[in-house]
């Protein structure tokens, strides 16, 4: 008989990276396979035509399942909201962040949450980077040349980088919701 070696087969991995807001949302998917990533599909979701913020809400819901039904992530890499003084805008901005969340829970894909000062450090090296640096590394890095108008795309997509750069949700130390509520079932309503 002859020897047969055994190769190490990488499994491919898709990810999903959101950068909720509340006018504009931007999402990116990134197939990866070892060390190296393949650009799938990005956008923005437009909300400012939906006179209420409820119709926001429902939209980005809907989006996002319908996002992740086309492309079935593996994960999802979600950036926290940013302190600001405005509270208003924090907490419209936290509920956009929770329908997001609640759409990828409904499909029981584990979520891992970034610091944006995270997600820049992690694509650009600089914690305080612009936006304008931020795309341009992510265009260098996928290769392709995003349009200004998509800037919230670029940050989801240097979302999904950060999370596959950090090790992905394996990585102690990520605040990855799921593993929270199964270490944690007491603290969840309903269980």
């Amino acid at each position: 008989m002859a020897n047969l070696q055994q190769s190490t087969v990488q499994k491919e991995r898709i990810l999903l990276g959101m950068d909720p807001g509340t006018t504009v949302m931007g999402y990116g998917v990134i197939k990866l396979k070892g060390n190296s990533y393949q650009l799938l599909q990005y956008g923005v979701i437009h909300l400012t035509k939906y006179s209420t913020h409820e119709l926001k809400l429902k939209k980005i819901f809907e989006r996002v399942r319908q996002i992740i039904d086309e492309f079935m992530p593996d994960e999802v890499a979600i950036e926290a909201p940013f302190y600001g003084k405005n509270v208003q805008s924090m907490l419209k901005l936290g509920r956009a962040q929770g329908v997001a969340m609640a759409a990828v829970l409904s499909r029981n894909i584990p979520i891992t949450e970034y610091a944006p000062k995270k997600v820049k450090q992690s694509v650009t090296g600089n914690g305080n980077a612009s936006k304008e640096q931020v795309a341009a590394m992510i265009n260098q890095l996928l290769q392709f040349d995003l349009k200004p108008e998509y800037f919230d795309a670029t940050d989801a997509l240097a979302v999904a980088l950060c999370h596959h750069f950090s090790g992905g949700a394996q990585k102690k130390g990520n605040k990855n919701w799921k593993a929270f509520v199964n270490a944690n079932p007491n603290r969840i309503k309903g269980k």
